[in-house]
């Protein structure tokens, strides 16, 4: 006995504590003793045992509930440790709040520093959009409060608790949500307040300070949590930065260490001695495309794998401007550039899609291409040189023909061959820039060019001085885009008739300049009877062919004497009545003879310029022809014309 407790009431209470069963069930000794008659004693010590074993009852009970949110806890830590994703994180931090509080909605928000505000990230049983998408101001409802103060608060009915900012976005989500309930506790980072974590019920109560401190214990997990989560995300993204990062290092380490390759192969190819051919097609094979290279002016300087195709013009000047290369049109074009001087362009076809270190490479070629193009320039001008200096000893007075004719030889000149002698003149376009077109022609032609007595001087294969003279003056227009006149003179073959064709050439250009003939070309012969009295060596009988060939072919072909009418129509003063009576024939006749020399001489042959050619001409074949061989005058009739 104890306290005058029987013993069979106190081994039933010990055995309801033992096997835990509910506090209902606690009264049931005390009412059996009461049934069976117990003293009244008897009786107040058994309930005096009741009340204890109660108390010990709501003790265990209490302990095991603590112990199970402990377990809770624990295994929470455990689940979110495992998790790497940070939604996966905030989610199951929410749902794991509404399974130990038991509550109908959890929901979670995060600061934003940037904005100054809070948002909601995740809700677990959220029904209402707006409620989902809420945003709440530092101070503003409940979660803001918290979120500013970083303290819990609770509420057992929100939309009646004055304790709180009520704003009209905050209390719509909160009334279409139906939530009345609301606890909310901050989540923490040392002293910093990262967000907050809710439970609301959708019917009003309060809240212990049990579930208080639970969804603190909770929110504390959840922070350390969610920052882990992040410096994760962080890490990774920083890891996946510094991959890509590492790749472009590597791709760009691997284009560079190509274009190095390319321009060391590019540039032994150059020091080699290649042409412009072999580089083009190097270009191309690198790049695997059609190139082509022109010059300045785009004329094409070579072609490797590619139709002729014209550089665009703009496209050039853009990439001139740049200094990189630019694509047109599906091809790509880079200007070739020696410092701020254009030396021409390297197109590329076959390749519209080129990366960038393609285009690069490409950029590469093109300085390659320069260098080429400057090394070609400096052996051209170094062998202009050259020549107009020989030129210059050539018209010069020597001593020694042999010695001069053996170093054109070793210039590749051979001048046993009939050359001519050409002085240009241009009034528009610089001397240096004539004497460069000039330089170009004369490495053409296996000729030599220079500068003697302040003229650009040509000197030139040729077997038709006149004929060569005109086109070159029409060549050398187009190249320096300016008038350029050209006077030209046979050479004769071997260096001793050059002075002296030199002083023919230079009076033939002074003529046509003062005949307003600039920028035509042609020889002292061509110019008529000025050619005959300006030249030293006057082609009496070629003059007086030029100017009555077609006459004199006549009547040795017809038996005529056409010549005879036309000498006796000058000689009457060009008078067709006054001719007749000398010649002894009817007008009529006069007539359908000159009529037939017009049609030989051209339809000018009677004004005044052609017509003091003609009378020349006559003066001359008269004197110079033996007399024997003066055809008798006679009077051929209208047949004989």
């Amino acid at each position: 006995m104890l306290g005058g407790v029987n013993d069979a009431g106190l081994r039933e209470l010990l055995g309801l504590l033992a096997r835990g069963a509910p506090a209902e069930e606690f009264s049931r000794p005390a009412a059996a003793a009461r049934a069976a008659g117990a003293r009244p004693a008897e009786l107040a010590a058994l309930e005096e045992a009741t009340g204890v074993a109660l108390e010990i009852h709501r003790t265990l009970a209490q302990h095991r509930t603590r112990e199970a949110e402990l377990t809770a806890l624990f295994d929470t830590a455990g689940d979110l440790a495992a998790l790497r994703d940070l939604d996966s994180v905030l989610r199951a931090i929410t749902h794991r709040a509404k399974q130990l509080l038991h509550t109908d909605v959890t929901y979670l928000s995060l600061n934003d520093e940037a904005a100054g505000d809070t948002f909601m990230r995740v809700t677990d049983g959220s029904v209402s959009a707006a409620f989902q998408q809420l945003r709440l101001g530092m101070g503003e409802g409940l979660g803001g409060l918290v979120a500013q103060t970083a303290r819990p608060y609770a509420t057992g009915d929100y939309q009646r608790d004055p304790r709180f900012r009520h704003t009209a976005a905050i209390d719509g989500a909160v009334g279409e949500e139906d939530l009345h309930a609301i606890l909310g506790v901050p989540l923490r980072l040392g002293a910093r307040v990262i967000g907050v974590l809710f439970a609301a019920d959708r019917s009003p109560r309060g809240f212990s300070p049990r579930e208080v401190a639970l969804l603190s214990s909770l929110a504390d997990h959840a922070a350390i949590a969610i920052d882990g989560a992040r410096l994760l995300e962080e890490t990774r993204r920083a890891l996946a930065e510094l991959g890509v990062a590492s790749r472009t290092v590597q791709e760009t380490s691997d284009a560079l260490r190509r274009a190095e390759e390319a321009h060391d192969r590019l540039t032994g190819l150059v020091l080699r001695g290649g042409d412009l051919g072999e580089v083009a097609a190097a270009i191309g094979a690198l790049l695997d495309g059609g190139t082509l290279v022109h010059d300045a002016d785009g004329t094409e300087l070579a072609r490797a794998r590619s139709r002729p195709v014209a550089p665009p013009a703009r496209a050039v000047t853009a990439s001139r401007a740049s200094g990189r290369a630019v694509a047109e049109g599906g091809t790509w074009v880079c200007a070739v550039l020696a410092g701020p001087e254009l030396l021409g362009s390297v197109t590329l076809t076959g390749r519209p899609a080129l990366d960038e270190a393609g285009r690069r490479l490409f950029e590469r070629a093109a300085m390659v291409t320069a260098l080429l193009l400057l090394l070609r320039r400096s052996v051209a001008q170094t062998e202009d040189r050259i020549r107009g200096e020989l030129l210059g000893d050539l018209l010069g007075p020597s001593g020694d023909p042999a010695g001069l004719a053996e170093r054109a030889r070793r210039l590749g000149v051979d001048l046993a061959l009939p050359h001519a002698l050409f002085v240009l003149h241009s009034d528009a376009a610089p001397r240096p820039r004539l004497l460069t077109a000039a330089a170009h022609h004369a490495r053409e032609r296996r000729g030599l060019a220079g500068v003697h007595h302040d003229h650009a001087v040509l000197l030139v294969p040729s077997r038709a001085p006149g004929a060569d003279a005109a086109a070159l003056a029409a060549a050398l227009g187009r190249a320096v885009g300016a008038g350029v006149t050209v006077g030209a003179a046979g050479a004769g073959d071997g260096p001793a008739g050059l002075p002296a064709a030199h002083e023919e050439a230079l009076r033939c250009v002074t003529t046509l300049c003062a005949l307003g003939r600039a920028g035509d070309g042609g020889t002292l012969a061509e110019l008529g009877f000025l050619g005959v009295l300006l030249g030293d060596r006057p082609d009496l009988s070629g003059y007086v062919r030029a100017a009555l060939g077609p006459v004199l072919d006549y009547d040795a072909r017809r038996g005529s004497d056409l010549l005879h009418t036309l000498r006796v129509y000058f000689a009457s003063g060009m008078s067709q009545a006054r001719a007749k009576e000398v010649l002894h024939v009817h007008v009529n006749t006069v007539v359908q003879r000159l009529e037939r020399i017009g049609r030989l001489l051209g339809p000018d042959w009677q004004s005044p310029d052609r017509a003091l050619e003609l009378q020349l001409a006559l003066r001359l074949h008269q004197v110079s022809a033996p007399r024997d061989a003066e055809p008798a005058p006679r009077d051929p009739g209208p047949a004989s014309s």
